[in-house]
């Protein structure tokens, strides 16, 4: 090869240009230091915490006194990666969630991946709620089963909203029931899989997973349904101690497999399914993500105990009570800035409901310029648009962490008002355009802006 563009270079070229030209391009990006975070998925603030810092580096000193321990596996779970202190972990993680068996993956994607790619056996069938993450539509691709999907979080046909073109979860039971190889599925000679996540990760809402078993077990008598759930936006703060929601509500026997995280609110990385013995065994002999990758080295695996020793003993409570406090705050002056300035839906619009999760969308058709604003105050939040959430539901993704004070959501806020009033007042000269501008302002200090919500703040 020359240094000059290859063909293929500049086919991957023109691609990126016409994604550039829809303000659809991805970038890596850096964050400034001193800025304050409003966008990472660590809930807890647990990946900084001393405490936990301190736990941490006692640990690894223990174990270096002991004998020592290698910065990585070096090889595969199957061959020369498997370890003690990960087996242990394994049981721990399985009493602690109220689970017979768990196996440890490298990343929730990858166990998402080799869930969904070996469990279906042919001519099963996964049934999916049409929001669940990227890593299960790409395990599912990989598997030997027909895939359905049904509308958001709507168990019954009365939950669907004018205008999905989707069915209900029990909608799309019954249609297999009625379908040709409805028989099969009558009897319970067919598998249904279904996937749902506790905590949506770009509405942050969470599943109504009590009626979606309920649904499942009507329809499914036979015990053919496989209920799955994805509690990557759970796991650490949802729950007692946060175990999740399945342990919240109590759900832990009516659910097939579950999958935790620990890249978010746990503040490290990895990832474990919950499941029967037999499944467990089952994954370690055709899951490929588990089998063909290097396994966890002694020092993650150690992060992974040290945070859940951290949240067994019951530390971790005050921090979910700032939390739940804050989302409650957070969401009364979001709403409070709506109702003083009425903005059209397509340029600024939040829930209504108080928000479920400390994930809160700010829907925008600016939504890149709303957060380039936000950023330039001093708070680091993300734009997440089409392709990643659905066409027309641009917005920009707040999430609030128990280290965040009351007077940093506040001045977020005012920066949030500062960019809607501008945007107001170009609009009322020259009509509203969907297409995201960049901010004319200025870089101010951080909680300089002249403009005030209310009285609240």
């Amino acid at each position: 090869m020359t240094n000059s563009e290859s063909a293929l270079d500049k086919t991957y070229g023109s691609l990126l240009a016409r994604r550039e030209r829809h303000n659809r391009l991805r970038r890596l990006t850096l964050r400034d230091a001193g800025i304050v975070d409003f966008s990472s998925n660590g809930y807890l603030s647990l990946s900084g915490h001393p405490d936990i810092q301190s736990r941490y580096i006692s640990l690894l000193q223990s174990s270096s006194s002991q004998g020592g321990f290698a910065l990585g596996s070096c090889g595969s779970r199957l061959l020369d990666g498997n370890t003690v202190l990960a087996e242990t972990l394994e049981s721990g993680i399985a009493a602690f969630h109220g689970a017979p068996a768990a196996l440890l993956f490298n990343s929730g994607f990858e166990a998402n991946t080799g869930l969904f790619g070996c469990a279906p056996q042919p001519g099963d069938v996964v049934v999916h709620d049409e929001l669940v993450h990227a890593s299960v539509h790409d395990g599912m691709r990989l598997s030997r089963a027909r895939t359905l999907p049904f509308a958001h979080n709507c168990v019954k046909g009365a939950d669907v909203p004018t205008g999905s073109t989707l069915q209900s979860l029990g909608e799309v039971l019954e249609g297999l029931r009625r379908g040709k190889d409805g028989d099969e599925v009558a009897r319970g000679a067919k598998n249904i899989f279904i996937a749902v996540e506790a905590v949506y990760s770009m509405d942050g809402d969470v599943a109504p997973l009590r009626s979606i078993v309920d649904c499942v077990e009507s329809h499914l008598p036979r015990k053919n349904g496989y209920i799955i759930v994805d509690e990557a936006h759970s796991t650490g703060w949802l729950g007692e101690q946060g175990r999740g929601l399945v342990s919240q509500l109590g759900l832990e026997d009516r659910v097939w497999a579950r999958v935790h995280t620990f890249g978010k609110a746990m503040g490290c990385a990895g990832a474990a399914v919950l499941c029967s013995p037999t499944t467990r065994s089952y994954l370690i002999n055709y899951a490929r993500s588990l089998i063909y990758t290097t396994a966890m080295g002694f020092p993650m695996l150690a992060a992974i105990q040290t945070v859940y020793d951290y949240l067994g003993t019951g530390n971790g409570a005050p921090l979910f009570k700032s939390l739940m406090s804050l989302m409650e705050e957070t969401h009364q002056l979001l709403a409070a800035l709506s109702e003083k300035h009425s903005p059209p839906p397509q340029l600024f619009r939040v829930n209504a409901a108080p928000p479920e999760s400390p994930i809160i969308p700010l829907f925008s058709g600016r939504a890149r310029s709303l957060a380039t604003h936000c950023q330039r105050r001093g708070y680091m939040v993300r734009p997440i648009v089409a392709p990643t959430v659905p066409e027309g539901t641009d917005r920009v993704r707040l999430c609030l962490h128990a280290a965040n004070t009351i007077a940093e959501v506040r001045e977020l806020c005012l920066a949030i008002e500062e960019w809607l009033q501008s945007q107001l007042d170009g609009d009322s000269a020259t009509g509203f355009e969907e297409m995201p501008q960049e901010p004319t302002v200025t870089r101010a200090k951080i909680g300089e802006a002249p403009i005030s919500i209310s009285s609240k703040l």
